[in-house]
């Protein structure tokens, strides 16, 4: 009877702390952000009513997009490719060069954190080349690949690289030195060291550089396909405002936002999962 009473207990104060708390997860999770969108579209629609022959509408974008919405993987001849097929195409050049970089990058950041000599060699190239624009590679990508796609990739390589390369050196010149100094006294391999202490004490610090080296990859990617041409979203924004094809450009930017927040929240979760800690995006 005890026991009953405790869980009865429980069970109304559970569903009354959840009546206080559901208007609150309403208001940040829907009502807040529809407003932040609503107003977008308002700004939208009066930019568009000042310029009228030229910019379209949010409703007028939104017909004039409808096939590219409800088709979005059509195959209608060479050049003629649903949004979706340009989107993957994309995707598959920052992932392939994301990943390149990652490759690089980590091993490159444990180092530089871990050796001293390391870091006063590579700091000073790092600090060259990382304030470069992606685009000036693309030149020089081109001229050794002589082919659009591999040269779109290691333009994403090199992007890729430097957010990770030196927020893994700071997570792992981080590492508590009481931990090291505890390693040391037990005699601890210096892999074991690596894989035990300083790979689980740094990964915040790597992931963070993961998603900032992501984010800005996918943001180069257009640049980079609106340069280079052939299949991708980038070429797809181009080609429409050569057309002078506003409607298209928006969606387009919209396509490009709304997947570069679900690559991010994709590595945030990923992050979860080998962290086994809760990110606040």
């Amino acid at each position: 009877m005890f026991i009953q009473l405790n869980l009865s207990a429980i069970a109304v104060a559970g569903v009354a702390a959840w009546k206080r708390a559901k208007p609150m997860m309403i208001r940040d999770t829907v009502l807040l952000p529809g407003a932040g969108f609503l107003g977008i579209l308002i700004l939208w629609w009066i930019v568009a009513s000042l310029k009228s022959d030229l910019i379209p509408t949010p409703y007028q974008a939104f017909i004039a997009n409808l096939d590219y919405i409800l088709h979005p993987f059509y195959q209608r001849g060479p050049g003629d490719l649903g949004i979706g097929w340009l989107l993957i195409a994309s995707l598959r050049r920052v992932l392939l060069g994301f990943t390149l970089g990652a490759l690089v990058a980590i091993p490159v950041g444990f180092l530089i954190g871990m050796s001293k000599p390391a870091m006063m060699a590579l700091n000073p190239l790092i600090q060259i080349f990382k304030p470069v624009s992606p685009l000036a590679w693309l030149p020089i990508a081109l001229s050794i690949f002589n082919l659009a796609d591999p040269s779109a990739i290691f333009v994403i390589f090199i992007t890729s690289l430097w957010p990770t390369i030196i927020n893994t050196a700071l997570g792992v010149s981080s590492v508590s030195k009481d931990y090291l100094d505890v390693a040391r006294v037990l005699e601890m391999p210096q892999w074991r060291r690596i894989t035990k202490i300083i790979l689980p004490a740094s990964l915040p610090y790597i992931f963070t550089g993961l998603r900032i080296s992501l984010g800005i990859a996918w943001l180069v990617i257009v640049a980079v396909e609106m340069l280079t041409g052939g299949v991708g979203i980038g070429f797809f924004v181009w080609d429409e405002w050569s057309r002078l094809n506003l409607s298209s450009v928006f969606l387009a930017v919209f396509v490009i936002g709304l997947t570069g927040l679900l690559l991010d929240w994709a590595v945030g979760k990923i992050q979860e999962l080998v962290t086994h800690r809760s990110v606040n995006s």
